[in-house]
């Protein structure tokens, strides 16, 4: 089940996921940022389709997006590679 998000809400891919494999990261979407690295950043969401996007507000990554494809509600693609859910 998709749900919709727009702004600060992170929608589907709210909570804590984990990527294996070279690039070992753990990403958690809470509403109106991100926290990966021990890094807290302030973003904003919007969903287009399987698609959410994260836009960065502030930071080193101040204006970047990132697309995160929702496969199903334990698994996101991302260019870097695929994320599962851990909670």
């Amino acid at each position: 089940m998709l749900v919709g998000c727009s702004g600060n809400d992170p929608g589907p891919p709210g909570g804590t996921w984990k990527m294996a494999g070279p690039i070992p990261l753990t990403v958690t979407f809470r509403y109106g940022e991100t926290e990966s690295l021990g890094m807290i950043d302030k973003v904003s969401y919007k969903k287009e389709g399987n698609d959410v996007l994260v836009t960065y507000k502030a930071g080193f990554a101040e204006g970047t997006t990132m697309r995160y494809t929702i496969i199903n509600p334990n698994m996101v693609r991302t260019e870097l590679g695929t994320l599962h859910r851990i909670k």
